[in-house]
């Protein structure tokens, strides 16, 4: 089950409403083999949308304890989605009101997520500011605390949200990233904050217990870069041969635009997949290779036979707390509700049937 943002959390703090919703997909017999939970920031900067909830002090740690508890209990397994959003955030949602963070101090052609009574409303992003070279080791420590604070919370490992526009991505690509120190300008200096935020990471709660995601040609949140295939295929090297992160438990890619064409593409040819899973596999890299984005029973099955090792299945748990079941026993998929998707309560998130 791929992480599904739905802002229902009030104050920033999981929940018992939470607990449920994850529950309910955790069965591995008929929903999730692996739950990545909701994108979870690791700091009060890192937070971009209302009621997301964080990981970053005390208080969120034990509110997650039920939670993880709830997805054990039914035999499943969940990690959990750490995040910073970087740019993609509104100065009401940051500390103090201060501008958000970003490599460089370009605006994301973009809008986040707030709440007016409790109704979900979709406003321009705010003019970030950008990180000096003395604040961005701070933020990759934040990374590694929040690994730290996800495992004192019971999860089973942590996914490193690297894809869909956000503060990772953003230091990856030419479009987000106009530095001139050793940050960026060159792909080895774009790629630099990824590798140290995934080695900080690893050395924080085990290789084992991490995974990564990335979203080559998305355009999701303003994401641009011009030579994907030369940029993923480097920092996917660079990870593959580094001791600390070739024993990362997976690689999760979103293929396409994310939650929308698959055939989606940048840059002046189409993004080679199968050429990047090789180079995963042929530097050293020994975890899991996962896909993602519009997959049917037909086309996960495909996958699977063609190199895949595991397939991430969004929107459709959200509808379908069984989802496995009913692939497994060709019964037909709910549909979801879209003006439930963000923010509420049970309605549109508790309440969805099994078949």
């Amino acid at each position: 089950m791929a992480p599904l943002t739905r802002n229902r959390a009030p104050g920033q703090m999981p929940n018992a409403l939470m607990a449920s919703y994850y529950g309910q997909r955790a069965n591995p017999q008929t929903g999730a083999a692996l739950i990545i939970s909701e994108a979870t920031p690791v700091c009060a900067e890192g937070h971009g949308y209302a009621d997301t909830p964080g990981i970053h002090n005390a208080a969120q740690v034990e509110a997650w304890k039920p939670v993880t508890q709830a997805v054990h209990a039914q035999g499943g397994k969940i990690f959990c989605q750490l995040w910073h959003v970087g740019r993609i955030s509104h100065t009401s949602l940051q500390p103090n009101g201060a501008a958000p963070v970003a490599p460089s101090a370009i605006r994301a052609k973009g809008k986040t997520v707030l709440l007016e009574d409790g109704v979900a409303k979709f406003v321009d992003v705010s003019e970030p500011r950008a990180l000096s070279a003395d604040e961005i080791p701070g933020v990759i420590a934040q990374y590694a605390q929040g690994a730290r604070n996800a495992m004192a919370a019971g999860f089973d490992g942590v996914e490193i949200h690297g894809a869909n526009g956000y503060l990772i991505d953003q230091f990856l690509r030419q479009g987000s990233n106009q530095r001139s120190d050793e940050w960026g300008g060159s792909l080895e200096n774009r790629t630099r904050f990824l590798q140290a935020t995934c080695v900080a990471v690893c050395e924080a709660v085990g290789t084992e217990n991490v995974g990564l995601r990335l979203s080559p040609v998305t355009n999701s949140n303003d994401a641009q870069d011009n030579a994907p295939q030369a940029l993923f295929e480097l920092a996917v090297t660079q990870l593959a041969q580094h001791p600390a992160t070739r024993g990362m438990a997976y690689l999760h890619l979103i293929e396409g635009a994310t939650g929308g064409d698959r055939t989606f593409n940048q840059g002046p040819a189409p993004f080679d997949y199968a050429a990047l899973r090789s180079v995963w596999r042929s530097a050293g890299a020994t975890g899991a290779w996962m896909v993602n984005n519009g997959y049917s029973l037909a086309s996960s099955e495909a996958a699977l036979a063609n190199g895949a090792d595991l397939i991430c299945w969004g929107r459709p748990f959200i509808a379908n707390p069984d989802l496995a079941l009913r692939l497994k026993t060709d019964k037909p998929l709910a549909e979801v509700q879209r003006a439930t998707l963000y923010g509420g309560g049970a309605a549109g998130y508790t309440d969805y049937p099994t078949a």
